[in-house]
């Protein structure tokens, strides 16, 4: 089952995904709290890589730490909060380069880095692309991701509007393109199946049920030979680097444009 982040009291999230930023002397005062809502966070990620989302509930990450859950919903007012901050965590796990930061030369290069390290933190937390981003949580870690993504085009010749699209766009591809290599894996994990058992398992549908005079451009192709390789010509890494190998075409098509001078009417 699919959730989705941002829908906490956006007062209450806030604060939450920026404490590390707000000066607070509340915890001089009394007793030291038995528990820290980084603990929090951190037993309920460990819970989600283990046993999947479910198995982060406030009841189970309760008892993981020792306490009730009236006790955890003094940290985390409820599973939707609670969600957001295990999204935010992991996000901020790239550790993407900051202004300041040392960072690749070139606005592929950091493309690339984007790439690697965001597969990387999704293979770690598989139960991440369950979670729908439509309204992400605005913490440290999205922001980071986002500000990461606007700056490696900031310096080429795109205008603002089509640094923002070019940004949102590879952002897109690659979160999207990651979480479903993420979900093929995981069910291939689950079901100790892999895709290419799966598929030679229902060759009866292609001899059977495939009807070539309903999917006659499936058809075509299949004679053509279009199915023999699963990799096309330059896409050493499938379906995943082909098409962001397209996408960046595209980008240093629209920025080599974008430097020659409008006509004169």
């Amino acid at each position: 089952m699919s959730e989705h982040s941002g829908a906490g009291n956006p007062a209450t999230i806030l604060r939450l995904l920026w404490r590390h930023q707000r000066v607070s002397t509340e915890a001089l005062r009394g007793r030291r709290p038995r528990l820290s809502i980084d603990r929090v966070i951190e037993t309920a990620v460990a819970l989600a890589d283990a046993g999947g989302l479910a198995a982060a509930s406030i009841h189970h990450v309760a008892k993981a730490l020792g306490v009730g859950s009236m006790t955890l919903y003094t940290y985390v007012p409820s599973k939707a909060e609670l969600l957001d901050l295990m999204v935010d965590a992991i996000m901020a796990e790239r550790d993407l380069p900051l202004a300041g930061d040392p960072a690749p030369e070139g606005w592929r290069a950091r493309v690339d880095l984007y790439v690697d390290r965001t597969r990387a933190m999704l293979r770690r937390h598989p139960w991440a692309p369950q979670v729908s981003m439509t309204r992400p949580p605005l913490g440290p870690g999205t922001m980071a991701a986002r500000e990461y993504l606007v700056a490696t085009f900031a310096d080429t010749s795109l205008s603002p509007r089509q640094i923002n699209a070019v940004a949102q766009a590879v952002g897109a591809f690659v979160d999207g393109a990651a979480a479903m290599e993420v979900r093929e894996l995981e069910v291939e994990r689950l079901t100790g199946q892999s895709q290419e058992v799966w598929w030679h398992e229902r060759q009866v549908f292609w001899d059977e049920y495939f009807d070539v005079e309903r999917y006659p451009a499936i058809a075509r192709l299949w004679h053509a030979g279009g199915y023999d390789d699963p990799q096309p010509p330059g896409a050493e890494q499938g379906p995943y680097a082909f098409g962001l190998d397209r996408m960046l075409v595209g980008i240093d098509q629209l920025i080599t444009l974008s430097r020659q001078p409008a006509p004169e009417r």
